[in-house]
């Protein structure tokens, strides 16, 4: 049998192999947090977003936006030119900012800014977008001179106006639809909170002193 020095010596050589073990195995127990390792601030790309009515739509847009303003600039000789200027202020202003939302909604940068109204958002673009697309595409229609960019231009400008009406009447309909939820659920915490209230001041255990 093994007495005590020979217990605490064996002892102290399994904590002393133990440690040496732990030394150099390769897998070492890290403090990072896991946030620091997803890289980028967490972003991913929303595919389901991507896939849908309003993603297509917007991809869309993008694209038309593009070819119509890549037409209206291969145009090198104008007279006047007012329309073809500002058509191609419609498209490039379009493209800029419809880029911008179809990122925003891709990657879910915009729920990190809670404070603005996107469904609004997206409606005043898409709506704007419309009004001003169809002005510039009649505009450069009856000013043109029938040269091959001029027509590819006021095709795809019309092409683009038809897209974003598209996009306008749904996000008129997503916009109605969360104003709904929105004052539904204003209206359950309003009627929750008179609900509490009226339970404190009338809970049978709590009585008032008599001095």
């Amino acid at each position: 049998m093994r007495n005590g020095d020979d217990l605490e010596g064996f002892d102290g050589e399994a904590s002393s192999a133990s440690m040496i073990s732990a030394a150099s195995s390769p897998y070492q127990p890290t403090t990072e947090p896991v946030s620091q390792r997803r890289g980028l601030g967490g972003l991913r790309c929303d595919l389901d977003y991507l896939r849908g009515t309003l993603g297509r739509l917007k991809l869309a847009e993008v694209l038309l936006a593009l070819t119509a303003f890549i037409c209206i600039e291969t145009i090198m000789e104008c007279s006047p030119c007012e329309g073809l200027y500002f058509f191609e202020f419609v498209s490039c202003s379009a493209l800029v900012v419809t880029g911008a939302l179809l990122l925003l909604f891709s990657l879910n940068l915009h729920t990190r800014i809670p404070q603005i109204n996107w469904n609004l958002t997206d409606l005043v673009n898409t709506g704007l977008s419309t009004f001003f697309f169809f002005i510039a595409s009649v505009v450069l229609a009856a000013l043109n001179h029938k040269t091959g960019a001029e027509i590819a231009a006021v095709v795809f400008g019309f092409l683009a106006m038809a897209v974003y009406a598209v996009n306008t009447f749904l996000a008129v309909q997503k916009w109605r639809l969360s104003s709904r939820q929105q004052s539904g659920r204003q209206s359950s915490d309003y009627m929750r909170a008179r609900t509490e209230s009226r339970e404190v001041v009338h809970r049978p255990e709590i009585q008032r002193l008599d001095a």
